[in-house]
């Protein structure tokens, strides 16, 4: 390649060594024009991509706090389960032994057991009082 060919390829430097001529000037115009629409293009592109980032970013962060917050309550939920649990293991227990002190009231005898097992009964001949 010579110099004079290396420069025809740049339409900056070729104008300047000659004379403009209205059909070059408009077609340098057109080019500047096309490249600063190209330009102007990018940045918007690179605009709205990072717009996009940043909307993804916050979503993924809205996630981890969701995520993190679910689990402390799932926790949370787990400890009141177990907590119940036990409870319900308690009365289990107490309903179970009741009912089966239920059971032998009815059976032979069942009446003299209860009697024997309360002591808080009124001894014949005897007046309860009641204040209110």
């Amino acid at each position: 390649m010579t110099a004079s060919s290396a420069r025809s390829f740049h339409p900056r430097e070729s104008r300047q060594e000659t004379s403009p001529s209205p059909q070059s000037v408009e077609s340098v115009t057109a080019v500047d024009r096309a490249a600063l629409i190209q330009r102007q293009f990018d940045r918007q592109e690179l605009h709205c991509s990072l717009i996009a980032l940043g909307a993804k970013v916050g979503l993924i962060l809205l996630g981890c706090v969701s995520v993190a917050r679910l689990s402390v309550a799932y926790q949370e939920r787990l400890e009141r389960h177990g907590e119940i649990a036990a409870v319900v293991a308690v009365e289990s227990a107490k309903l179970e032994s009741l009912q089966s002190g239920f059971d032998r009231l009815f059976t032979l005898g069942g009446e003299k057991r209860l009697l024997e097992n309360q002591d808080q009964w009124i001894a014949p001949n005897r007046l309860r009082v009641v204040w209110r």
